[in-house]
């Protein structure tokens, strides 16, 4: 096998200000200073696609190392193709490859390679990376702000995290690189926001100086009056499953009426309605634990058919204007909603109703607490749900309403009362 020629040679970053360009080699300076520039090589390797590429590198402090560097990723080259990929081409032929993704998966993996890895890492030669990469990233993502202007959050820096190592686990299997660099990573250790309920003070403190919890669910009462308020809404139905069934936006916007069984009382959660770059697509539940069939109330079972009956109104109505789509919740058309519809005309009734704020979400965690305190079984919760863990069920919803922890208290009272009052006098006598 021939011997691959690996050039070496000092270059520098100044820029010529006339052409605005870097000098590199041509710098006056690198004759007479050996401290000025660093040590680059040059050799030619192939790409993905086995073609021959000429690859750069530098940053060395003397021509030995960056001749050893390069003869090291020549000898790479001699094992197979891809010696001169860089770690941005191999996410890019990564995400090119993974066809079976959900939507919304996609657009994230996509954000994330776009937006953070490629500007951090994507010239890096993918057999270069190092651990000591992989930690300068998750560095420089935590102390700098995003695209955004706004500070990243440690969950957001994990998932940049991991796809950066599910993409390298592929190049692993590929035989690519020997070990994944992402492996160990220094991660910061994201808190899941509980659920908070709106009490007298904490609203009280909302009105004086707008401070919210970051995740807050509404009281049964403040809930019923919220639900009286919209009773006429032509979307009342929508808010009252997201309210007592725990439904998430984009599985009321993907609910059609095959989904749903009044007889037997219960509904499918088979699709959802998401946004993902910047369309509305159809797809399958979140995960394999949303795809769940959700037992009806009796009074859900008459919303649903107060609901049916609306809708059936408005489809007259419509004549030959009306699109029979199938869905639950429709335009005033019967064109199927976007999940971005349902967000902003759910805050426009909460502000107009006078309750303190929640999100569209944050019924759906209402809907939770509301059945922890009625006393149902934290599986039965959890299927209602959708979550594929009992322990992701137990760790968020560990709040409870107010009057429940009084209950709680006074029932734990009495067992200690109950227990002195054996002793022949009451406890402090």
């Amino acid at each position: 096998m021939p011997k691959t020629r690996v050039q070496v040679s000092r270059r520098c970053g100044c820029v010529d200000a006339e052409t605005g360009r870097q000098r590199g080699v041509t710098c006056p300076r690198l004759p007479r200073d050996d401290d000025h520039g660093s040590w680059y090589f040059a050799v030619q390797v192939r790409d993905l696609d086995g073609q021959r590429q000429r690859v750069r590198q530098g940053g060395y402090a003397d021509p030995e190392e960056a001749q050893a560097a390069g003869r090291a990723l020549a000898a790479a080259d001699h094992d197979g193709a891809g010696a001169g990929c860089t770690v941005g081409e191999w996410l890019a032929r990564w995400l090119a490859t993974k066809d079976a993704l959900r939507p919304s998966t996609r657009q994230g993996y996509a954000a994330h390679i776009r937006l953070y890895l490629i500007p951090q890492l994507g010239r890096v030669l993918l057999r270069q990376l190092t651990s000591r990469h992989v930690n300068g990233l998750l560095a420089t993502l935590a102390s700098r702000p995003s695209p955004t202007g706004r500070r990243l959050s440690p969950a957001t820096v994990v998932g940049i995290h991991a796809t950066l190592r599910t993409a390298l686990n592929a190049a692993v299997r590929a035989r690519l690189i020997p070990i994944n660099p992402a492996n160990g990573a220094e991660l910061p250790h994201p808190r899941r926001p509980h659920p908070v309920v709106w009490t007298a003070g904490r609203i009280a403190r909302w009105q004086q100086a707008g401070e919210r919890p970051a995740v807050a669910v509404w009281t049964g009462q403040q809930l019923a009056t919220f639900l009286t308020g919209v009773a006429q809404d032509r979307l009342y139905a929508a808010w009252w499953l997201a309210a007592l069934r725990g439904l998430r936006r984009g599985e009321l916007a993907g609910l059609r009426w095959t989904d749903i069984d009044l007889q037997a009382a219960e509904l499918t959660v088979t699709q959802q309605r998401v946004h993902a770059d910047g369309q509305v697509v159809v797809g399958p539940p979140k995960s394999a634990a949303s795809c769940r069939v959700v037992a009806l109330d009796a009074e859900t079972v008459r919303v649903l058919t107060r609901h049916c009956e609306r809708q059936e109104k408005l489809s007259a109505a419509a004549g030959t204007r009306w699109q029979n789509s199938g869905y639950v919740f429709t335009t005033a058309d019967g064109a199927p909603l976007r999940p971005d519809y349902l967000t902003g005309r759910f805050r426009r009734l909460v502000a107009a109703s006078g309750q303190p704020p929640i999100r569209l979400h944050d019924l759906r965690h209402g809907a939770a607490t509301l059945a922890l305190a009625a006393r149902t079984d934290l599986k039965v919760v959890q299927a209602m749900l959708g979550h594929a863990s009992i322990v992701l069920t137990a760790d968020t919803y560990v709040s409870v309403l107010p009057e429940v922890a009084h209950q709680a208290a006074q029932k734990t009272v009495r067992l200690v009362l109950k227990a002195a009052s054996t002793l022949g006098r009451p406890l402090g006598g």
